[in-house]
């Protein structure tokens, strides 16, 4: 035990820490930009981001990688918040939390496996879409110091790691913000800071229990945000858990990261803070930046607090454009360049799912609507393949009395069409036999698609006989089929 938890907790020590305190700069600023889309007080984004960091470190099932506000969430919660305040926010936090639970224990992280890959890029390339265009309200209208800020920033993260000795040693993130927080300090240039944000916290924060009636009200007013919070939350979750999992070449326990995101929000609710979920440009800035254990959350949590907290004088002056310049790293290293050179060599069909779904995610700013329109089409691509893979033959035996139809292939809804057009029902011979040892009848159209073939046949005066059906076949056509059901098959037939 104690070697697994050594393993887990302190075999990357340095980049943990390092890495850490680097995603604990990088969270401020987001954190306050996502209370403010919320609406609520920029404290309410910086105490969950604490929260949920600390908490997921102990309860999360994907080790170095981080949780906490993100704006896909925040997007979710306007409405509530203007309607009926943060009281009711905290409780939909709460009841998000407990849902989260739910889910894990309902192993419900399981679906992912439903998700493509085409989806899972797509997912990934609109993320750095979106990264990179939140940060272009802080290039937008500003002085040529800021852009000078922020190219100063890229050349040191990108140039720093190939100095001799330290390069490797120290993460160039974190080099970036510390050498630009000195320069702004130092000219006093005028471009905006961190404390432009918001104001920061001043104290720690304390056990809050939401002020509102726990009736069921409440409930109705707080579910259907809760619903989508939880569906929003562990989906992003789940797709950075799977992002993690491929940079690490590790595996994660995705039931246990939905627990572990359950209740670090009920964490987060119960003293102030908004719900949040797993952040994918902060995971990447913590793997990068050599961040692979849980101490690396745990640290980023804590050292978050403790700057806004007691460092605020000092974290207020970190420069906007030294940010912009990490998260603009962090979008260039999300994109999934290979996609572009892939999209000769794929097939049509998962271009257009990957596509559709960057389109739909930066089109809605909605992380689950862009994945449900990748699902969708990949579902139905791979119908529409699966149904086309159907092989109808047949042979003349006893002299032309008797024909024998050989079925090879998938029969469901996608391809009954075409199994029932396959077929001639004029042909004059007085015994048809249907050979289904090579088929699979997978559900009620198929076996109603069967159903019409027989009968069909059977009105021109044809004796059928069905054969070789394999026992899960068996069991739904014996289940569902009609065709010796007189009653049943002039219902089918619409009674002609």
């Amino acid at each position: 035990m104690f070697e697994t938890m050594k393993q887990s907790w302190f075999s990357n020590l340095k980049g943990d820490t390092l890495s850490g305190i680097v995603v604990a700069l990088a969270l401020i600023p987001e954190a306050i930009a996502f209370s403010i889309i919320a609406g609520v007080d920029p404290k309410v984004g910086l105490y969950a981001s604490f929260a949920i960091c600390v908490i997921i470190a102990f309860t999360g099932g994907r080790s170095g990688m981080i949780s906490g506000a993100t704006g896909a969430m925040a997007l979710l919660m306007v409405t509530l918040v203007r309607d009926h305040g943060l009281e009711y926010l905290l409780v939909a936090t709460l009841l998000t939390g407990v849902l989260q639970i739910a889910a894990g224990y309902l192993r419900l992280a399981e679906l992912m496996r439903f998700v493509s890959r085409s989806v899972v890029t797509g997912f990934v390339n609109a993320l750095a879409i979106l990264i990179f265009m939140a940060q272009l309200p802080e290039l937008t209208g500003v002085t040529w110091h800021v852009y000078a800020m922020t190219v100063a920033g890229l050349a040191i993260i990108y140039g720093f790691p190939y100095l001799p000795a330290i390069g490797k040693s120290i993460p160039s993130p974190l080099v970036c913000i510390v050498v630009l927080t000195a320069v702004y300090m130092i000219t006093g240039m005028d471009i905006r800071d961190v404390g432009d944000m918001g104001e920061l916290p001043d104290s720690l924060p304390v056990f809050l229990w939401p002020d509102v009636p726990l009736n069921l009200e409440t409930l109705m007013i707080v579910l259907p945000y809760s619903l989508m919070l939880t569906l929003v939350g562990l989906l992003e979750s789940m797709m950075t858990a799977t992002i993690v999992d491929d940079l690490t070449d590790t595996k994660s326990n995705k039931n246990r990261e939905c627990k572990g995101q359950g209740i670090a929000n009920i964490g987060s609710g119960l003293i102030g803070g908004m719900a949040g979920c797993a952040m994918i440009g902060q995971s990447v800035i913590n793997i990068k930046s050599g961040g692979r254990r849980r101490l690396s959350s745990l640290i980023a949590g804590v050292v978050l607090l403790l700057m806004v907290v007691f460092l605020a004088d000092w974290v207020s002056q970190i420069p906007m454009a030294a940010l912009v310049a990490v998260m603009i790293m962090v979008s260039i290293g999300t994109f999934s360049w290979t996609s572009i050179k892939d999209l000769k060599k794929h097939p049509i069909s998962t271009n257009i799912v990957m596509v559709a779904t960057v389109v739909a995610t930066v089109g809605t700013h909605n992380l689950a609507i862009g994945v449900f329109v990748g699902v969708l089409l990949a579902a139905m691509f791979f119908a529409n393949k699966v149904g086309n893979i159907l092989y109808i033959g047949s042979e003349e035996t006893d002299g032309g009395s008797r024909r024998i139809y050989t079925i090879v292939g998938q029969v469901f809804f996608a391809s009954s069409e075409r199994f029932g057009e396959s077929f001639d029902f004029k042909e004059t011979v007085e015994k048809v036999t249907i050979d289904l040892s090579r088929a699979h009848f997978w559900d009620i159209t198929a076996v109603q698609a069967l159903d019409r073939v027989v009968i069909k046949f059977r009105r021109e005066g044809t004796e059928v006989e069905l054969i070789g059906l394999n026992e899960a076949s068996a069991t739904i056509v014996d289940r569902y089929a009609v065709h010796d059901d007189p009653a049943a098959v002039e219902k089918l037939m619409g009674g002609h």
